[in-house]
């Protein structure tokens, strides 16, 4: 079984997403009913959303939107991590919403996209500690040289379970190993941080790329956080610019031919079960 821990959906007739407008391939309408024909087939059984980047206005309303596709018969979502912004003083009373709706697993705030100093603000370090011991999780998504920035988040709520989203981004396009290498191997020695290998199709030279050019990155993040500190996502729609979902779930199962089973089961779906409680 597959649990998809990072699906987005996107609605432009229902939600605004400034973002869009730089990235034209993603610019249009992405439906849960298109994800769910091709993911069923590749064996894909639950599914988490992943925030959007939306228009902070209509930051609920894109979860409530999914919470409503959730309901619907046969539907494999089965929770959602929540768009947030810890740097704004409403933040507490956002999340004493959100804690209370079974429905949303975590929350993200997207940082590679604004200043590197937000995350040091003292609301958004103040907000991000409220999230420890509640059972909620927060997604980092962070360029390589941002991985510090990361690095100072976990290290200043050890109670807060962080998730690093897509290996750290590497540059695999440009074939940069460093200074994601270290960098990975030093937030892997923090317990609260898991990672997520997802996304990284997208980060290689679209046309080229094989599973020999993902490999390097992908090992060295499972070596570096083991078979226990690891989740899988699609990242779908982004995974298509990198060849689509069916190519990024072949890829996967190439990469770990090697793996024991139980191996293969934490991090496609064992892993995201216990973290996010989906039993």
């Amino acid at each position: 079984m597959i649990i998809d821990t990072h699906l987005h959906l996107i609605d432009r007739s229902a939600l605004r997403y400034p973002w869009l407008a730089g990235v034209p391939q993603l610019n249009r309408d992405f439906s849960y009913e298109d994800y769910a024909t091709e993911a069923q087939r590749v064996g894909v059984e639950r599914v988490l959303h992943m925030e959007v980047d939306v228009d902070p206005a209509d930051i609920e309303v894109e979860t409530a939107r999914v919470e409503g596709l959730s309901r619907q018969a046969g539907s494999m979502l089965v929770g959602a991590i929540a768009s947030c912004r810890p740097e704004d003083a409403d933040f507490p009373a956002y999340l004493e919403r959100q804690r209370t709706n079974p429905f949303v697993k975590g929350f993200r705030r997207v940082l590679h996209v604004v200043p590197d100093d937000l995350s040091e603000g003292a609301v958004f370090r103040d907000n991000i500690k409220r999230l420890g011991g509640i059972g909620l999780t927060f997604d980092l998504v962070v360029l390589p040289h941002q991985i510090p920035k990361a690095i100072a988040l976990a290290d200043l709520a050890p109670d807060v379970q962080f998730v690093l989203d897509h290996c750290g981004v590497p540059d695999i396009k440009g074939g940069a190993e460093h200074p994601w290498r270290a960098h990975m191997s030093e937030i892997a020695r923090r317990p609260n941080v898991m990672a997520k290998i997802s996304g990284v199709v997208a980060y290689a030279d679209p046309v080229n790329w094989t599973v020999g050019t993902l490999r390097p990155y992908v090992e060295h993040t499972i070596a570096a956080f083991g078979w226990d500190r690891i989740v899988w996502g699609s990242d779908w729609p982004v995974c298509t610019l990198g060849g689509g979902l069916s190519t990024w779930v072949a890829a996967t199962h190439a990469l770990l031919s090697g793996c024991s089973i139980a191996e293969r089961d934490r991090l496609l779906s064992g892993n995201a079960r216990k973290l996010w409680r989906l039993e």
